[in-house]
């Protein structure tokens, strides 16, 4: 009887976790397009020219697929710029078009976000953002 309830609580894991990470990389997903893809681009791909400063002084959108540098920032970092916008993080009067989205976001819909996010890179990069994550969480209180 044990092994038939061990069995069952396997197969049931088989089939339903697989579907709940579908549904977290979706729901991320629409997340993005509905709040990030209007300055990131559809399909991660950010701004042209988006190392080269606007007539206004400011940057363009930065790209979130793995030719920019999102990967580069632990999990905390770009928690804390979609939260509070890059203007706040940086400081010293840096301006910048990218909002916080505290007010519209909660942290579980910003993971979300990052979850899709990150399912678009490749292994290696991925694995770099995530020692790079790993390593901020020890040192962090």
């Amino acid at each position: 009887m044990k092994n038939t309830i061990r069995l069952a609580a396997l197969l049931l894991a088989a089939t339903v976790l697989p579907v709940s990470a579908q549904d977290d990389s979706l729901a991320g997903e629409r997340l993005y397009q509905e709040n990030c893809a209007s300055c990131h681009g559809a399909n991660l791909e950010g701004q042209p020219d988006w190392r080269s400063r606007l007539p206004n002084g400011r940057l363009p959108a930065p790209p979130h697929d793995a030719s920019g540098h999102t990967w580069h920032h632990t999990d905390r970092v770009l928690l804390d710029i979609v939260k509070r916008g890059t203007a706040a993080i940086v400081g010293n009067g840096y301006e910048s078009d990218m909002p916080g989205f505290k007010e519209l976001l909660t942290d579980e819909e910003i993971t979300a976000i990052f979850d899709y996010i990150k399912s678009t890179w490749p292994d290696r990069i991925r694995a770099s953002q995530e020692s790079r994550t790993l390593a901020d969480e020890q040192v962090q209180p």
